[in-house]
């Protein structure tokens, strides 16, 4: 049964420029997460722990070693991967050319590891390395056992760095890349790590459909794009048991030695399932014994937008921060996301006092579903809240989220400080079924959304009440809408396409006016 969507007239919109910036961000095809191979072409060479290096490489005549294939693989052609166990470090010593990539796949229905089990490391390694090669697909593999008890070094399961482009890593299976050095010393690993270190962009790149978990990356990320990035598109993953951040999109960290350009850009991060992102379990406790680690962070990157995500049972949800001067987080939408059940805020945006050109500006945080996050108190003993702000915030807006804190926090927006500017917060939905309700602003806490409303000038069109979500009982849990919910046409359609045109479900997002929350009754 569908209801009548009646039209909302009301807008509350001081950056409609940002619907022209951030609409490139439509411009992605979407990956078919259904596909579990890639068609291959050209020249095949197979590969086969009973084969032999002197062989031709056909399937009846395998070769011994991936490497050794490699350096036979021209544009267009495959190394296909029979079952087994392969103690090897990659390199692609080549370049594909336009549409004519190299592959390294798998063979259909096999499961073949690249194992680093008792493989040296030195310095910054990987077990596969890509470096300025373009049109390269890794496809299939499984990547995992790669380790380093000695501080000073860093290790990737997947590494791809230069101006590498067209570049397709899909339905890998990557875990236990363990960086064991003592936390006092520092330790550093990724699973899969994009860094855009080169004079011209890395663009048009595919992370798509892996499994990534159980690795020990110290304080590095799971799966990070960094430096020079424009163009890229990091879907359907999943990401858990992990001890640092699942997904990283940074800037300012001297990745590319050209400041200008050392940031990433135009990128998508969508329909990503991540949980059991736990800090408490890595190097960060030694330092600060809270809940910190998050699940996707874009830190000093521009132009981003983060849909469709689902995070939880971890740390912290989605941030859009900066960690460095010079490079704010810019142009972002994080929207249609669901994030609940976390130990710390579901969503916070900002940097720190004392870098005054960094924080978060000119996004959009739209029509997000956050339920029972912040359930743990902060690094300083602080209410979190469901959604943060840090400093230096400016021309933000938050709009259509529906809130329900824990009953026992009751902690809905907290705001740090007094800095920033012209950040809108307006038509959002909060609930709890506890009796403290809580909004702090600027140093000043608020207990009801009146109060919040007269003193802060946020959420005129705000409501407060039960959203009515589905079956909270289900595994997983249902978020989408009864017939009954206030969250129905109760959102502003001054966002548009900003917005998306599809819900967390991937249903039509607008149906006269948009609803509130992530999912759009149907």
């Amino acid at each position: 049964m569908k209801i009548s969507k009646k039209k909302n007239n009301s807008v509350n919109s001081f950056s409609l420029f940002l619907l022209v910036l951030l609409s490139s961000c439509e411009q992605y095809t979407m990956f078919n997460e259904s596909a579990k191979a890639v068609s291959v072409s050209g020249q095949k060479y197979y590969v086969s722990n009973e084969g032999d290096d002197s062989n031709s490489g056909l399937i009846s005549d395998p070769l011994k070693s991936i490497a050794y294939a490699l350096t036979l693989a021209e544009a267009g052609d495959s190394i296909i991967v029979r079952e087994g166990i392969y103690f090897e470090k990659l390199n692609f010593p080549r370049s594909g050319s336009t549409n004519a990539y190299i592959t390294l796949t798998s063979y259909a229905g096999e499961n073949a590891l690249i194992s680093g089990n008792g493989l040296a490391s030195s310095g910054h390694d990987a077990l596969i390395k890509l470096s300025s090669v373009d049109w390269i697909r890794i496809n299939g593999m499984e990547i995992a056992h790669f380790s380093t008890s000695d501080g000073g070094k860093m290790l990737d399961g997947i590494l791809v760095e230069g101006s590498s482009s067209h570049i397709e890593v899909t339905n890998n299976h990557v875990h236990h890349i363990h960086n064991n050095a003592s936390p006092s010393i520092g330790r550093e690993a990724h699973a899969i790590h994009f860094k855009g270190n080169g004079a011209t962009a890395m663009t048009d790149i595919l992370i798509a459909n892996n499994i990534i978990h159980d690795n020990r990356t110290g304080t590095s990320e799971n799966l990070t794009v960094n430096g020079f990035v424009d163009g890229f598109i990091i879907q359907n993953n999943e990401i858990y048991d992990a001890e640092n951040i699942a997904i990283c999109i940074a800037g300012g960290y001297g990745a590319n030695g050209t400041t200008s350009v050392d940031y990433a850009r135009n990128g998508l991060v969508t329909q990503n399932k991540i949980w059991n992102i736990n800090g408490k379990t890595g190097q960060v406790p030694v330092l600060l014994q809270a809940a910190g680690t998050i699940g996707i962070y874009i830190d000093g990157a521009r132009n981003i937008t983060v849909e469709r995500n689902k995070i939880w049972d971890s740390d912290r949800g989605i941030g859009l921060v900066s960690e460095n001067d010079g490079f704010p987080t810019a142009y972002c939408i994080v929207r249609n996301n669901l994030i609940y059940n976390n130990r710390a805020e579901g969503i916070y945006i900002g940097g720190y006092a004392n870098y005054p050109t960094g924080g978060t500006r000119s996004s959009l945080v739209l029509n997000n579903t956050l339920y029972h996050n912040a359930g743990e108190l902060g690094y300083y003993g602080e209410q979190v809240g469901e959604i943060r702000i840090n400093a230096n915030c400016h021309y933000n807006e938050i709009h259509n989220n529906i809130l329900v804190s824990r009953p026992d926090m009751g902690t809905f927006i907290r705001k740090n400080d007094n800095s920033g500017s012209f950040n809108g917060i307006d038509f959002n939905l909060y609930y709890t079924t506890g009796s403290i309700t809580r909004w702090f602003w600027n140093g000043n806490i608020y207990n009801s959304l009146t109060s919040w409303n007269s003193n802060s000038g946020g959420d005129s069109n705000g409501l407060f009440g039960n959203p009515m979500f589905n079956n909270l009982g289900a595994y997983p849990p249902d978020f989408s809408l009864q017939i009954s919910s206030p969250a129905i046409n109760a959102g502003t359609n001054s966002h548009t396409t900003s917005a998306g045109n599809i819900d967390f479900l991937g249903l039509p997002r607008y149906i006269s006016t948009i609803d509130m929350g992530a999912f759009e009754y149907q």
